[in-house]
């Protein structure tokens, strides 16, 4: 990246609003806004001489004698902005027009187009923040539930990140003493205690293993709960969607195999996002078509994080008929509900019984019965799962990937101190660990991955 460069943007979503801000970051910003601000009472102000740090000026932009608009300016001098650079963010009225005039205006005057993440990116190689952090701006501005802000935060602010720092300076303090025995291999010296490594392995080992273990849980909040909605025809799953929604979305009949193909959709239940896969019903069939959905289904319950395996409740005379329902639902080896519909035509006796199940939840789909429960039991069924976790939880597939690799490093590590291996080995798997931890901070990177991260950004991000 070159840093001589001054680089704009629209920092605020395309079109017309009240209220729209532009960035321009860089070594002449403030000569660049210069020639096209004027500020409303000081006729011979200039940013670049008396502007205030974190300060907001009042003025017009122009163009020669021409006024664009009315502006705010907010001034932030190197060091202390987002991107460590000359700052200015200029807040003008929401017109198209004007946006497209201001970006036209600033580039005229020696400003460059900001590439997509490219403001974030100087913050990061500014060492304003890792790379964990940057990563976790874009994701804070995808976030659409209170789950994924909570995420977004929590890494924003340092999150595991800063734990992994740490563990990592006592991995290369111990690699550092296994070179110097490397260089002097033929004095027969050991600086590094190996009991102590061991133990400092197993420690980093395990923390590595607790954040890999989230990650199923924090993927799965980052792009939405897959909730598949699975059971035998015409037990209600499209009633039941339509329920959820609020909406007729899904096409509801007497007719068994009227769902050929999944329908999903999206609802946010206490700020957690669930997507919700309505899906053809379990049975052998000898219709082409259905049989393909039935095989769709089969596939998404395969990848479900949460099945919610459907009944009917007006066949269940006792007790064990719930219980066979729950050895079918337990046959997909997938975390589950089972959700017994039509319970407006079940015994009053038996609801009672079926109550006690953990499992087991009590609806009319028809009737709007049992929903908020429902919801309830899904959301906790969440949440519980997250408290069984460490106090981070890591939602990005490359953490995970390098995670993954350090600890396959780790444990190579530990099996060569526990089996004598050659110090060649074991000083070569360690790098490797502390490589792939560096790769998530950014302490280590290439010009190839921070290109694959920023380039995922909005431009004026």
């Amino acid at each position: 990246m070159n840093f001589d460069t001054t680089i704009a943007a629209i920092a605020t979503s395309p079109g017309i609003g009240a209220i729209a801000t532009l960035r321009i970051s860089g070594l002449n910003s403030f000569i660049i806004c210069d020639q096209i601000f004027k500020h409303h009472r000081r006729e011979l102000f200039s940013i670049k001489e008396d502007a205030m740090s974190h300060r907001a000026y009042f003025g017009n932009i122009i163009e020669g004698d021409e006024i664009v608009d009315e502006v705010l300016i907010n001034v932030f001098r190197t060091p202390h902005s987002f991107t460590g650079e000359d700052t200015v963010e200029i807040s003008c009225h929401g017109s198209s027009y004007i946006q497209q005039k201001i970006l036209e205006l600033l580039t005229q005057h020696g400003a460059e187009i900001a590439k997509p993440g490219e403001f974030t990116q100087r913050a990061f190689l500014n060492g304003k923040m890792d790379l964990g952090q940057a990563e976790a701006v874009a994701d804070l501005i995808q976030s659409e539930s209170n789950a994924q802000h909570k995420i977004a935060i929590q890494q924003l602010r340092g999150g595991f990140t800063s734990q992994l720092k740490s563990l990592r300076n006592e991995l290369v303090n111990f690699s550092s003493l296994l070179e110097l025995e490397l260089d002097f291999s033929e004095e027969d010296v050991e600086f590094a205690n190996r009991s102590q490594l061991v133990q400092l392995i197993k420690k980093v080992s395990m923390n590595i293993s607790s954040l890999i273990n989230s990650f199923k849980l924090g993927n799965a909040i980052k792009k939405g709960i897959n909730t598949v909605i699975a059971g035998e025809p015409n037990v209600g799953k499209s009633t039941l969607l339509n329920a959820l929604l609020n909406e007729e979305r899904a096409i509801v009949s007497e007719i068994a195999g009227t769902t050929r193909d999944v329908i999903e959709e999206t609802i946010n239940i206490d700020g957690i996002i669930f997507r919700f896969i309505d899906t053809a019903g379990l049975r052998e069939t000898s219709d082409v078509i259905e049989m393909i959905g039935v095989e769709k289904s089969f596939e998404k319950i395969t990848n479900a994080t949460v099945l919610l395996y459907v009944c009917d409740g007006s066949y269940c005379k006792e007790l064990s008929d719930i219980e066979n329902q729950l050895q079918i639902a337990n046959s997909y080896d997938v975390p589950y509900l089972l959700i017994i519909n039509k319970s407006d035509l079940m015994s009053e006796n038996l609801k009672a019984e079926i109550n006690a199940i953990k499992n087991c939840v009590l609806i009319s789909a028809k009737n709007n019965e049992g929903l908020e429960e429902l919801k309830e039991k899904l959301h906790l069924f969440i949440t519980s799962d997250q408290e069984t976790h460490s106090q981070f939880i890591v939602s990005s597939v490359r953490h995970f990937e390098n995670l993954s690799k350090a600890l396959r490093s780790l444990n190579n590590v530990l099996n060569g101190l526990q089996h004598n291996l050659s110090l060649d080995l074991i000083s070569l798997e360690l790098r490797n660990g502390i490589y792939a931890i560096g790769e998530i901070t950014g302490e280590v990177s290439n010009d190839e991955i921070l290109g694959n991260i920023f380039s995922k950004f909005c431009i004026g991000k």
